[in-house]
């Protein structure tokens, strides 16, 4: 690319950072994905973001999709791209966006895997026989019964857990957004068994609810490692990771409740055809509605 080229690149970028404030990990990928453009240009001698047509997109999106990367890491770099042109739009630099009308190739929407309630209920009823053990356990009890992200448990301070109100607030959840959840009888129970260990292990100028035997705030590695070696020990097969806990308090709290809307925000998710890949795991309360319901599907008394 030319000097104008890399320059206009480097102020896209440095836009997303000081004026959009995006997060380092975002800006990375976006960094990442128009690194990749950069390399399709260098392959056909095009040196002007401007000389881009939408031809040239759909041919690099394809290439891309040869290569092995799928249909959300596609969706995510054509993203990047109408952002990168939109922002040359916006000053001028080109005057088209050849970005704006090329799609993706369209992916089947795997199902999460979740666990049945048996599982659950085999996981989190094993005994506590150590300072680690009850804290794992209050973990794994708060991951099922308020449905949170990894990150977000990681990034839960003291502060956030209202134990008599029995409720939390997540405070930077995906998006920047934040929400309180109510926290379950069984979860109220292992926190509180938790926090006077917390109160030993943890060093006197961290937050952290939950904390290393080194007193500092339990990583996101850290508690996956933790959920792995717990299964282990009580011996479920299962590859158990902390995401399924959240699919599997979605998938339960929608079998009992069919109450959608709730269940979006309880999960903090932005749009609810997100949550909807929830009712597809219900096929069996579906089946038995339609047969109760459904003039033609009734049997004859």
């Amino acid at each position: 690319m030319s000097p104008d080229a890399e320059a206009q690149l480097a102020d896209f970028l440095r836009q997303l950072n000081d004026v959009r404030r995006l997060s380092p990990h975002t800006l990375s990928s976006y960094q990442r994905d128009l690194k990749q453009l950069g390399y399709y240009c260098q392959q056909k001698a095009i040196v002007e973001w401007h000389k881009l047509q939408a031809h040239d997109i759909r041919s690099h999106i394809a290439a891309r999709h040869r290569s092995g990367l799928g249909s959300k890491s596609l969706q995510r770099e054509l993203s990047a791209i109408r952002s990168f042109f939109n922002y040359l739009l916006k000053n001028r630099l080109t005057d088209n966006n050849p970005a704006q009308q090329v799609k993706a190739p369209k992916q089947a929407r795997k199902l999460p895997n979740t666990l049945d309630v048996d599982q659950v209920n085999g996981l989190l009823d094993a005994a506590c026989n150590s300072m680690l053990a009850i804290r794992d356990l209050a973990m794994f009890e708060l991951f099922y019964s308020c449905g949170l992200r990894l990150g977000e448990l990681s990034a839960l301070n003291l502060t956030d857990i209202d134990v008599r109100d029995c409720s939390l607030m997540v405070v930077n959840g995906k998006g920047g957004k934040s929400r309180v959840l109510p926290i379950g009888s069984k979860a109220i129970i292992a926190i509180e068994k938790w926090l006077p260990y917390r109160l030993k292990m943890a060093e006197p100028l961290v937050t952290a609810l939950f904390v290393s035997n080194r007193g500092q705030r339990l990583g996101q590695r850290s508690i996956q490692l933790r959920l792995s070696l717990w299964c282990k020990a009580h011996g479920i097969e299962a590859h158990v990771h902390p995401h399924m806990l959240r699919h599997s308090f979605a998938s339960h709290l929608l079998e009992s409740s069919q109450d959608l809307r709730a269940v979006q925000e309880l999960l903090g998710h932005s749009n609810i055809s997100t949550t909807q890949i929830y009712t597809h795991l219900d096929f069996t309360h579906l089946a038995t509605v339609y047969d109760q319901a459904h003039p033609r599907a009734r049997k004859k008394s």
